[in-house]
């Protein structure tokens, strides 16, 4: 081999790359789960979930059979609980565009339920509110007293009729009634705030017993001087009436041979003694039974049965003078 041959040889070995060697395919490599890093794991590393809970209200819901067109507006309270209602429905109860909350109707897609309107008020207040608005008794949520004046205030702010939609004939009507035994002085105060006379009227029956000194000033203030007035000539005129059935005492009979009318003035001063002690400690609820369990005894201590007979009539006729004496403001 010549020296040409010799270096066109080494040139070809050095400057062309190696044969590539036929590696056999690997099998595919199986990840194995590692353990985590000890900082993941903790709040401030977690990647939230995608899962998200949405609280809807069980009367107000997008099935709900409220309507034969579907819901297409959707209210949020302050709680973060949806309710989807009828655009024309509660602009048809509102006087002033609900507050001005309702934004102007605008074409939607099959797809779109509606704008979502948020209002400062919780998911209770808001549940009343539109019961009141669709004419639906709300008793089976149990409302608290609180939550029955902040929707019955709530019903004023949004433009919508206090005294059409709480007048005897509906169901917030009855529902405020119901919750009066447990709270007069409250419930009293809402309906004179609102002048709702005839909610105001049974409602004060059960105001008999309450103390006048422990109204507070926002009470008095909040009710109004004509509702405070009518809640203090209901104590004062009762009062005063029972004072003045007090007052006469049992008929005298005529004289018999064992009882003369010198021996019937007895009963006459004891029925004065009696009556006095009642009238000194009068309540507006004093019960026709604390006045007989008063007056009953002095039967004791007469003998003569007639004068007995009389005492029972004069207290019999102080009962039933008592009961028709008004025991509300009408």
């Amino acid at each position: 081999m010549d020296s040409s041959e010799w270096l066109q040889f080494v040139s070809s070995e050095v400057g062309s790359p190696a044969p590539e060697k036929s590696v056999p395919e690997k099998a595919p490599i199986l990840q194995m789960p590692t353990p985590p890093i000890s900082q993941q794991g903790s709040p401030s590393e977690e990647i939230p979930e995608s899962n998200t809970v949405v609280s809807v209200s069980t009367t107000f819901f997008p099935g709900a059979s409220l309507g034969p067109l579907p819901p297409d507006l959707i209210i949020l309270s302050t709680d973060a609980v949806f309710f989807y209602v009828h655009c024309h429905q509660v602009l048809g109860a509102s006087e002033n565009g609900f507050n001005s909350l309702l934004p102007p109707k605008q074409p939607k897609s099959t797809e779109d339920v509606g704008p979502i309107v948020s209002m400062p008020e919780s998911s209770s207040v808001i549940n009343v509110v539109l019961h009141t608005i669709y004419n639906l008794p709300c008793g089976h949520y149990s409302p608290s007293v609180e939550t029955l004046i902040f929707a019955v205030d709530a019903l004023k702010k949004y433009g919508i009729p206090v005294a059409k939609y709480v007048a005897p004939s509906t169901p917030l009507y009855q529902q405020v009634l119901s919750v009066a035994p447990v709270a007069p002085i409250e419930m009293y105060t809402l309906a004179a705030h609102h002048d709702l006379y005839d909610l105001a009227v049974p409602i004060s029956s059960h105001l008999l017993a309450f103390p006048l000194p422990n109204l507070t000033d926002e009470q008095a203030v909040r009710m109004g001087p004509i509702y405070l007035k009518r809640l203090f000539f209901l104590h004062l005129g009762r009062i005063d009436a029972l004072k003045r059935l007090l007052l006469p005492p049992p008929h005298p009979h005529a004289p018999t041979p064992t009882c003369d009318f010198a021996e019937q003035k007895k009963l006459t001063r004891a029925w004065a003694l009696a009556s006095a002690y009642l009238a000194w400690d009068a309540r507006p609820d004093l019960s026709a039974s604390s006045m007989e369990s008063a007056l009953s005894p002095l039967g004791d201590h007469l003998s003569c049965s007639l004068c007995q007979a009389t005492l029972r009539d004069r207290i019999k006729q102080l009962i039933i003078q008592w009961s028709v004496v008004k025991v509300c403001i009408l």
